[in-house]
Order: structure tokens, then C-alpha cells, then sequence
């Protein structure tokens, strides 16, 4: 399938793309919720069985170390990430949860996560789950989960290949996939975040971090820099002039600003990117990316939005 009929599958109906390379952990436990409140960013605590949040999981100085999706059922505590998060954020749950009613399992090489990506994605199940993002209900094939893009179905890792069969949605590529994520704006933990990163840098306030719960590693520095401070970068677009690649320099007259978090040639938008920008590029500035300093505009997100 070329990337322009793949294109054409997540924009006008929808396309299938294997996730399941995601770390996966599953909680169970009566203070499970409780200690995982403390732990991320997000209101574990006030999630009713079939809801789920986005959350990040920060230093005590309010740094990224990684960002995941938490989904709350009867009883248990789901949780999928990316792989270079799931191990420090497993030994976290090891140390800090000892002496408490809290079980964590690995089970990443045992669940599958298929993505239903486009509009029709829902009416392809026979169960829909409820509209909100994140949440989720049982079906035939497994649980589906709410997407900003579908819907995304785990299922276990033996039946992956029935469960594709039986949806009979085609395969796309995840990169067709990243592609849409791209243009919605959307950043990716070690790509468009690292270490380095404070959530409001990232524009994930709003869908990751709770102001009103109570107290959780690197609450302090978030606190303050939302109520108080001004972050020194912005999550912003760029339209390219040609093609970029991951860690290519952004340059603002003769400053380097940011490089290059995820980058994609959009068959609706051409070449774009994501990018860290430090707060005097701006949008409407044209900046240098690249070896060869080819132009660039920086634009708000998501792409289309003006």
C-alpha cells in the first residue's frame, strides 16, 4: 500500500496500526489508585471504572521521565507507555509501593494494542466505547479505549492476528499513523519530550496535569511555573521547505532555538515537524532547519488550525 492510499485510509475511513511494542503494566490492590496518585501528575483517584487519563511521570524537580496513559477498571489499574519508560517506571512502583496493597505485573509481551486511526473507526466494532478520550469498555475482540484518532483495541498477544482478521480494517504502516499524530500536534515522549522537559513546555497541562489533587513527585516546580513563571520553550509546528529529520538544528537568526522532535512529509501539508522552540521564536517566524538552513515557518498547533 503506497503512503498516499495509507493516508487516504486514517483521514476518510480508517486503517490499522500495531502498537503493541508499547510497555504495559497491570495494578491491582485496594491502595493501588492511592499510590499511583502520588506518583504521576494526573487524578488517578477520581477516575470511575471505564475512564482513563493521560498523565506524566516527573523528577522531583518537575522533569519528564516519561508519559503514559492510565486506564481504571474493576479493580485494576492499566497502564501503557513507552518502552524506555516502562523500566524506571516499574522500579518506582517496586520501591515505593512496598509495605502497601499494591501488585504490578509486567505484561507487555502479553497484550496487544491494535489502533483503529480515522473516522470511521468506531463503527467498525460492534460494542462502542464511551466518547470521551480514554474511555473504555468490553467487546468481543477485547477493550477498546477511545482515542483522539479511533479507537484502539488490547486484546491478548496470542489472538492479535484473530482479532485483525476478524475487524477487517487494513494494515497501514505506524509511520502513515505518526504522520496523523504529527499534524494533531501531538508530542511523543522521547522524541518531542525528554528529560529535559516540563510539562507546560510541552502543552500538556491541560491533558496531563491535575491542579487540584493532592500532592505527587515534582507537583512544586509545575505549581510554580503555572501559576507564577513563564516557560522558556514552546511545543510549536513547522512548515518545512523540504524534508527534516529528528535532531536537525532549528535557527533563529544566528541562535539555535531548537532540533527537530518528530518530522513527517505530509501528503495534506508537505514536509512538518514538531519542535521545543525556545520562547522568541514565535508564530509567523521563519526559521533555518537543517544542515542546509532551508526555511521554515512556525505555526501554531495543531497544523490547519488558522
Amino acid at each position: 500500500m503506497t503512503v498516499a492510499s495509507e493516508y487516504e485510509l486514517l483521514t476518510e475511513r480508517a486503517g490499522l496500526a500495531d502498537r503493541s511494542a508499547r510497555g504495559k503494566l497491570l495494578l491491582t490492590g485496594t491502595e493501588a489508585a492511592e499510590f499511583l496518585q502520588g506518583q504521576v501528575s494526573n487524578d488517578v483517584e477520581a477516575l470511575a471504572p471505564g475512564a482513563g487519563c493521560y498523565a506524566a511521570f516527573l523528577t522531583p524537580k518537575g522533569k519528564m521521565r516519561g508519559d503514559m496513559r492510565v486506564l481504571r477498571g474493576e479493580g485494576w489499574l492499566w497502564i501503557d507507555t513507552e518502552p524506555e519508560t516502562l523500566p524506571a517506571l516499574a522500579r518506582t512502583i517496586q520501591m515505593y509501593s512496598i509495605g502497601r496493597d499494591v501488585s504490578h505485573r509486567d505484561v507487555t509481551s502479553e497484550r496487544a494494542i491494535l489502533s483503529l486511526v480515522g473516522p470511521t473507526a468506531r463503527g467498525a466494532l460492534e460494542t462502542e466505547p464511551p466518547p470521551v478520550e480514554h474511555g473504555h469498555v468490553d467487546g468481543e475482540h477485547g477493550l477498546y479505549v477511545t482515542t483522539d484518532l479511533g479507537v484502539d483495541v488490547i486484546c491478548a498477544a496470542a489472538d492479535a492476528d484473530g482479532v485483525r482478521a476478524a475487524l477487517g480494517i487494513d494494515e497501514v504502516s505506524v509511520e502513515s499513523a505518526e504522520c496523523r499524530r504529527i499534524e494533531s500536534g501531538r508530542p511523543r515522549h522521547g522524541l518531542d519530550t525528554d528529560a529535559e522537559t516540563i510539562p507546560q513546555e510541552a502543552g500538556l497541562n491541560e491533558r496531563a496535569v491535575s491542579f487540584t489533587k493532592g500532592c505527587y513527585v515534582g507537583q512544586e516546580t509545575v505549581a510554580r511555573l503555572y501559576y507564577k513563571g513563564r516557560p522558556n520553550r514552546h511545543l510549536r509546528g513547522l512548515r518545512l521547505s523540504e524534508p527534516a529529520a529528528h535532531g536537525d538544528p532549528v535557527v533563529l537568526g544566528e541562535r539555535l532555538v531548537a532540533n527537530i522532535g518528530s518530522a513527517c512529509v505530509s501528503p495534506r501539508y508537505g514536509p512538518i515537524a514538531l519542535a521545543l522552540l525556545r520562547r522568541e521564536a514565535s508564530p509567523g517566524d521563519t526559521v533555518a532547519v537543517g544542515r542546509g538552513g532551508g526555511p521554515a515557518e512556525v505555526v501554531e498547533l495543531p497544523f490547519g488550525s488558522r
